[in-house]
């Protein structure tokens, strides 16, 4: 039910951007890339919320369910983070006239992008794992503390990326075409998200009942 539901408001969502939506006045159709870039941004930081959360659950409770959770919802979220910097860049050329800059958002938005590389690299250096599930604990739990730094950014700093026109403080700055046709591929990109994490996390699971059990063969042969 999950995939058909995930695909049928992704359908929606891209009507939305593409068809609905009117065209911005100033940027033209380039303006679209935004109704997937912005709900890729709110994802990745919803995965990595997941991977704080789990993190911190794992090293309380010592439950495998948790640190499979939190390895599966950092995999996704550093997928989306790939995507929001792509997207970025195809957004910035004909905007601001390079594909990259320095600006504040997109650097910090690179660092979140490294940390999780990090987190990924840790896990499949260290063969115990259970040290590398602590390990990797930490490391999602301190690199969350970038998520609000890349929020915050284009008010802490001068930068090119525009502050925010949805979570503007009087509210939506955005037409009500825009913001519905954005509501529904927010929704569609959550659906997805979701959708993804369950197919990793059954997928991590069964992956360590494999390895369980080939120990536990080799210890009896033995």
């Amino acid at each position: 039910m999950l995939v058909g539901l995930a695909a049928l408001t992704m359908a929606a969502g891209l009507y939305g951007g593409l068809l609905y939506a009117p065209t911005e006045r100033v940027q033209g159709d380039v303006q679209r890339i935004f109704y997937v870039h912005l709900p890729l941004a709110w994802n990745a930081y919803l995965a990595f919320l997941v991977v704080f959360v789990a993190s911190i659950a794992y090293l309380w409770k010592r439950a495998p369910w948790w640190d499979a959770l939190a390895r599966a919802s950092a995999e996704v979220g550093l997928v989306f983070t790939t995507l929001v910097l792509i997207t970025g860049s195809l957004w910035a050329r004909p905007i601001w006239g390079t594909w990259w800059s320095w600006d504040a958002r997109l650097t910090t938005s690179l660092i979140l992008w490294f940390l999780y590389v990090g987190y990924l690299m840790l896990r499949g250096s260290v063969s115990d794992e259970r040290r590398a599930a602590r390990y990797a604990a930490v490391v999602g739990i301190v690199g969350f503390v970038d998520v609000p730094i890349i929020h915050q950014s284009v008010v802490w700093w001068r930068t090119l990326h525009p502050e925010s026109v949805v979570l503007a403080p009087g509210g939506p700055a955005m037409p009500a075409a825009m913001l519905g046709a954005l509501t529904i591929s927010l929704v569609a990109f959550t659906l997805l998200y979701g959708l993804l994490v369950r197919l990793r996390l059954e997928a991590e699971l069964l992956r360590r009942e494999l390895r369980q059990l080939r120990v536990s063969t080799a210890s009896g042969l033995a």
